[in-house]
């Protein structure tokens, strides 16, 4: 059998017998194997343990390009123009199609070896300017060629044109090592029960472990980013002292999404273009009692200092089940349940859940989505105090720029839009909403007059795409979802 390419290159190296060692580009071309050959070959005996020494280096070289090897086969395009022309000479365009003429024209030009005779008869006519030329670019690059070394500014000229490359070459410098020898002898790998009955494990070399080489990671489940963002911003909302409300009714009545925060029934958000209402069970099978007429009086009434909207408040109506499309809804129950306490007590709320509402799909709308609420209860509560809470939340998420822009909502005055610049988009995206809670919300459940309640609600969504680069909703929840990206997401931290 013959020796392995391994083999050969060990009995080169006792055969060289120099303790300085070789080279494994000229160990190689000694060898008649090609370079990457030679290195496996270099990889596999470092495995087997100090055999050899091999010192990785890197090296620079001058090539001739494509355009090079023609250039010295064949000449520089503006001498071969130059010995193409005639004496009489020929017209610019005939002149453009002889061999290097397109491209040796404009440097025959400026070696001023031929001229271009503008007032011809018959149109411009290129000349011979000189009796004969010498191809400079032609024997530099036999001098490349032969492994000579050129003046730095020839080199940079012929590289410009492209006719020179610059290549990087990797070789190892390769010695003999503690453990040398000219036989390969691989080592076992493992420790089998026939070597421990015959005793022969005391001869054989073993390879040593690797306790630093990693495993395969084993296959498991991912989280979805949403999930990733979801669990972040809970674990912020703990850091801030907010208690988590329960948000375990997709289904809700009209009069808890829509009637008890002070929206009227005949608001263009209660239509079916906009709100998904359930056909089974339509309605709800009862409100609360005393609260409930509380709502309908400053709804068609008005009280607490308000003219209310002045129309026939309907139990029908409030009573009509649907698909929350807020959030909000849920902040509803939990203040109620607050305002039934004997003592009031500030608290501080977030809910995270899922809500449904009849859009337009785009790349930043769904018909389902997640809404972030957090609101706060305490006395002499103000504007301020919101937009403080604001940054300080958002902060923790890693957005820091913000924008808030006064709107209009029906259950809190003063009301403000908030936006954040997104980097992916170009362009500023609107990430909540948030005001003051009316008192025409707050006061019918029972909290006292001098309670404010100030709140903020965003989709999760948004801070989603804004911290993972996705520009279109729909590559992050449906169908388009790529499940690689799934798989590649790093671990959610919003604040860096």
């Amino acid at each position: 059998m013959a020796p392995s390419v391994a083999e050969r290159l060990l009995e080169r190296l006792e055969q060289a017998g120099a303790p300085g060692g070789l080279c494994s580009l000229e160990a190689a071309a000694q060898l008649g194997v090609d370079h990457q050959t030679l290195v496996g070959a270099v990889k596999s005996l470092q495995a087997l343990g100090e055999v050899i020494e091999a010192e990785a280096r890197t090296a620079t070289r001058w090539e001739l390009s494509a355009e090079g090897e023609e250039v010295l086969r064949d000449g520089s395009p503006e001498v071969r123009l130059f010995r193409s022309l005639p004496e009489e000479g020929l017209p610019q365009a005939e002149a453009m199609k002889l061999p290097g003429g397109s491209l040796g024209f404009s440097k025959a030009m400026a070696n001023k070896w031929v001229r271009l005779d503008k007032g011809a008869a018959g149109g411009p006519r290129v000349l011979r300017a000189v009796p004969s030329v010498q191809d400079t670019v032609q024997e530099h690059l036999g001098q490349v060629r032969a492994g000579g070394a050129l003046p730095e500014r020839e080199r940079a000229e012929l590289k410009r044109r492209k006719l020179l490359l610059e290549v990087t070459l990797k070789s190892f410098w390769i010695r003999k090592g503690s453990a040398f020898s000219t036989a390969v002898a691989r080592p076992e790998t493992e420790l089998t029960p026939d070597m421990i009955a015959t005793g022969s494990w005391r001869r054989l070399p073993f390879k040593p472990y690797n306790f630093s080489s990693l495993g395969l990671p084993p296959a498991c489940g991912h989280l979805h980013p949403l999930l990733k963002v979801r669990s972040e911003l809970r674990q912020i909302f703990l850091e801030m002292g907010f208690t988590e409300m329960p948000t375990d009714n997709f289904v809700e009545s009209s009069f808890w999404n829509f009637d008890a925060l002070f929206q009227p029934q005949q608001h263009p958000a209660r239509d079916q273009h906009d709100t998904f209402f359930l056909l089974d069970p339509a309605e709800a099978p009862q409100l609360p009692p005393g609260y409930s007429s509380k709502v309908k009086k400053v709804h068609s009434q008005g009280g607490y200092g308000s003219q209310g909207y002045r129309y026939e408040w309907k139990v029908e109506e409030a009573k009509k089940n649907l698909l929350r499309t807020h959030t909000t809804s849920a902040s509803a129950r939990a203040l109620f349940q607050l305002a039934q306490q004997e003592k009031f007590s500030p608290v501080k709320y977030f809910s995270i859940d899922r809500v449904f509402r009849n859009e337009s799909l785009d790349a930043t709308h769904l018909a389902e989505f997640h809404q972030v609420e957090g609101l706060v209860a305490d006395r002499g509560l103000t504007l301020g105090h919101l937009m403080g809470v604001l940054r300080q939340f958002f902060s923790k998420l890693g957005i820091s720029q913000l924008r808030f822009k006064p709107a209009y909502n029906p259950y809190t005055e003063p009301s403000m839009e908030v936006f954040s610049y997104h980097e992916g988009l170009k362009k500023w995206v609107e990430v909540g909403n948030s005001g003051v809670f009316r008192p025409e919300l707050l006061l019918p459940m029972g909290l006292p007059e001098n309670v404010s309640v100030i709140a903020w609600g965003l989709s999760l969504e948004r801070p989603t795409m804004i911290k993972y680069g996705i520009n279109n909703i729909r590559e992050l929840v449906g169908h388009r979802v790529n499940l690689q990206m799934v798989y590649d997401s790093p671990m959610c931290r919003l604040d860096v």
